[in-house]
């Protein structure tokens, strides 16, 4: 009986470990998912111009040449919005860095909703590009701060994913509701992050290249979870 006894007691700190390490990857799972709303927004926009094309040329009455250059627009927002997104992540923070370019999306996406010309939606269009280029860089990086090594690879996937998934779910919308309906359907994700941007943890290796050693200790346990030993992976990051 007692050897029973010993062997369950045993077991109990294993049981915990288990527990507190899947616990712990729900966390690094719904951060991910919050990360990732940006990379559906990156496919929703590179795929909103196709589906869009006869609707707003119709209600616009542009010519092929206006509504070119309303397509190929993004493309050139996407360029400037990479340029600078390096230095915005760096400074701001990958989180923050995130709500800007939601913010960036968001104006560009309404532009397009209430345009009543083409220099309304080109304006709306270079905003998109300039916020889907910003994410096209923080969104990867954020995802790779803070997933475990083993699992590094994996979660990283998941951006290229959302961003098919994106560009498909555009081209399906895209048949069957109006062109204004889809620029709205394309501020919802954006919304939606920024709300999951108030309570996931900021990337604990840009916590400690800016020297916030006390707040990098915290994001990394909330992270890998309550019990878990963080010291090594903390002095590594500091490194």
């Amino acid at each position: 009986m007692s050897t029973e006894w010993e062997g369950v007691e045993a077991k109990k700190p294993l049981m915990a470990a288990r527990n507190n390490r899947a616990s712990s990857i729900w966390v690094v799972v719904a951060s991910t998912a919050v990360a990732v709303a940006g990379s559906f927004v990156f496919g929703i926009s590179v795929g909103y111009s196709s589906p869009s094309q006869e609707g707003i040329m119709q209600d616009l009455h542009l010519s092929l040449a206006e509504y070119s250059v309303f397509g190929s627009i993004l493309t050139i927002g996407a360029m400037l919005g990479a340029i600078v997104s390096g230095t915005i992540a760096d400074r701001v923070g990958r989180r923050c860095a995130m709500a800007i370019s939601d913010v960036f999306c968001i104006l560009g996406y309404l532009l397009i909703v209430f345009s009543k010309n083409s220099v309304w939606l080109d304006l709306g269009r270079l905003s998109i590009g300039c916020g889907i280029g910003l994410l096209s860089y923080v969104v990867p990086v954020y995802i790779s701060e803070i997933t475990p090594k083993n699992l590094r690879g994996r979660f990283a996937a998941v951006n290229q994913l959302m961003i098919c998934c994106g560009a498909s779910l555009a081209y399906a919308l895209g048949t069957c509701i109006t062109w204004r309906t889809l620029a709205i359907v394309g501020v919802t994700p954006c919304l939606l992050q920024l709300v999951g941007l108030l309570v996931i943890p900021e990337s604990p290796r840009w916590l400690a290249k800016i020297g916030h050693s006390g707040a990098l200790e915290e994001a990394l346990q909330k992270l890998r979870g309550k019990e878990t030993d963080i010291s090594e992976e903390a002095a590594d990051i500091k490194v």
